[in-house]
């Protein structure tokens, strides 16, 4: 069960490692198009089809044709990866249960966007979790966990595809624990504070410039290069930020965006961040060379 390209990589592993993959659920078409007029399939089932896999996209979980239909399929074990919240009547239905796996060290980031908030926070390590399915958001039983640094050059696209790629070993091997009746759950245990990983806004993704620039860098990283963090400029135009460097410089005033040198730079709490990768609404992407090549503040 899935969606996105991070859930594909775990159901080609499943596929490739040769194990019996009964169907596969994923979320309906969604329109896209100027009037909504085309209807693109997931990632999830345009590999299921590829590899000729029955898929059902559900509306509503609960719906009992859905049930029925899921139930037909006679799986042992569900395994769930970028999926919706499942209610009991799906996650209980199979004899070896339904497992989770999340690309966060859970009980840290529980939540939808738990890779753009590692990066945010600031955090030097992160991982994969597999769980089991119980009736709260991410607080099942723990199966495996696998971690990996954050380095301070990733972004949420490139920690996200090195999840992508542990997460499918992490799956096939948890299917094996779980079909040779060698899993051994382990409670999850608070640590700490707790972060969570709700998901993002638009809102959410505005810059506030008050903050010390590291933590605007990381910021910028932890949304680069979706859906990308944003500012606005003169005459009410978006300015989406994908990378920034901390800069040398005197204090100015905060939020104040300034060319120096031809480079583009912003003021945070306690210095200037150049701005190296942006995007005007309506634009493309650009260097800030080149951004600056063409704006007159």
């Amino acid at each position: 069960m899935g969606t996105p390209e991070f859930a594909v990589s775990s159901l080609d592993a499943l596929v490739a490692g040769g194990y019996e993959v009964v169907g596969v659920v994923t979320t309906p078409d969604k329109p896209v198009g100027r009037h909504g007029s085309v209807l693109q399939p997931s990632p999830v089932k345009l590999f299921a089809l590829s590899h000729g896999l029955p898929v059902l996209q559900p509306e509503k979980l609960r719906d009992p044709v859905f049930l029925d239909a899921l139930r037909s399929l006679g799986a042992d074990l569900q395994v769930v990866v970028a999926f919706r919240m499942l209610p009991e009547a799906v996650w209980a239905m199979p004899p070896l249960g339904t497992f989770n796996l999340h690309a966060s060290l859970l009980p840290q980031y529980r939540g939808a966007a738990p890779i753009n908030w590692a990066i945010i926070h600031g955090e030097r390590v992160t991982g994969n979790t597999t769980f089991l399915l119980d009736r709260q958001i991410d607080t099942g039983r723990i199966l495996l966990q696998e971690s990996t640094p954050i380095t301070a050059d990733d972004n949420a696209g490139t920690l996200h595809d090195r999840l992508m790629s542990m997460g499918a070993g992490m799956v096939c091997r948890t299917v094996d624990l779980l079909a040779s009746g060698s899993a051994s759950p382990v409670e999850q245990r608070p640590v700490g504070e707790l972060r969570p990983a709700p998901k993002l806004f638009r809102e959410t993704c505005r810059i506030e410039w008050d903050r010390p620039v590291s933590r605007v860098r990381d910021f910028i990283r932890g949304l680069s290069p979706y859906p990308g963090a944003w500012t606005e400029m003169g005459g009410g135009a978006q300015l989406k930020v994908y990378e920034a460097q901390i800069a040398e410089g005197g204090m100015g005033s905060v939020g104040q965006l300034a060319v120096r040198d031809g480079q583009l730079l912003a003021c945070c709490a306690d210095g200037w961040l150049r701005l190296t990768q942006v995007q005007v609404s309506g634009k493309r992407r650009m260097d800030d060379a080149t951004f600056v090549r063409g704006w007159r503040p």
